[in-house]
């Protein structure tokens, strides 16, 4: 029997195992009956934890629930940091990922904020399928249309819309993930700005369908609502699963991303 834990961060949901002693051997259709949520345990991503490496306390591989790997995932980042000052006492974790080092400060022990590191904004970045301006693209689909684009480790596209609760996003979500414009796919964003300081966000996730809040994907809305001159740097992100606080520091480029973290119970399971 292996141990688990279940985590969520505003009900972005996850298994995290430790595989820092040993490798557990997980296959992709492992990791498929895993996020399953009616024949497995279920979650958005399934979270491993490896030793760290030199210069970290840990490193985080994340899995989508279709088994393909994910880059980044802010609210996982920051489940995993609160688990590790658990075991420490430190107040300050250091998080790897396969997307770079991401440091951790922890404001209690259910509230982290997530260094996410620097966004990339050139077409190549992100990346896009040629040449093209990342601050609009040239991409129609349905009532959307011309969104920003950037990586946050993992590509993301950001349409702004007068009301994200108008838009049918299980629909043009998956088909604007596989547009053409992305040769790895991408997090689709569609958010709302209520104000300079405040948006309203919904996401479809790579490899994860709909979620009640994305991390990453609230890094990407802070960085194109300022670059399109729609918010200040630091603002609220309001999703279906609750608020995170964003702010794209000036100083050197950084998203600081502030949320809350939690457990929703234990177990064991058995690996096939």
């Amino acid at each position: 029997m292996v141990p688990f834990r279940k985590m969520h961060g505003l009900g972005n949901d996850f298994v995290v195992l430790d595989e820092r002693a040993a490798p557990l051997g997980l296959t992709d259709a492992c990791s498929r009956l895993i996020a399953d949520r009616h024949f497995g345990i279920g979650c958005d991503q399934l979270i491993s934890l490896e030793p760290a490496g030199e210069g970290a306390d840990v490193f985080m591989r994340i899995r989508n629930p279709d088994a393909s790997e994910a880059q980044a995932c802010g609210n996982a980042t920051r489940c995993v940091a609160s688990l590790i000052a658990a075991e420490t006492g430190k107040t300050r974790v250091v998080v790897r990922t396969v997307a770079g080092v991401l440091p951790c400060t922890i404001l209690g022990p259910d509230r982290v904020v997530a260094d996410m590191g620097a966004p990339r904004l050139g077409w190549r970045d992100v990346p896009l399928a040629r040449e093209a301006d990342t601050l609009a693209l040239d991409i129609v689909e349905g009532p959307v249309a011309a969104p920003a684009a950037c990586s946050m480790g993992n590509p993301h596209a950001t349409f702004f819309v007068p009301d994200v609760a108008a838009l049918d996003v299980a629909t043009i979500g998956p088909r604007l993930e596989h547009h053409a414009a992305f040769p790895e796919r991408a997090n689709i964003g569609f958010a709302q700005v209520l104000a300079p300081d405040h948006l309203k966000l919904v996401m479809w996730e790579r490899g994860a369908g709909m979620t009640l809040a994305c991390g990453s994907g609230a890094c990407a809305t802070i960085v194109n609502a300022h670059r399109r001159g729609l918010t200040g740097r630091r603002a609220t992100i309001t999703m279906p699963g609750g608020d995170l606080i964003l702010e794209w520091r000036e100083s050197d480029g950084h998203v600081l991303m502030e949320g809350p973290v939690a457990t929703a119970f234990i177990g064991s399971l058995t690996l096939p």
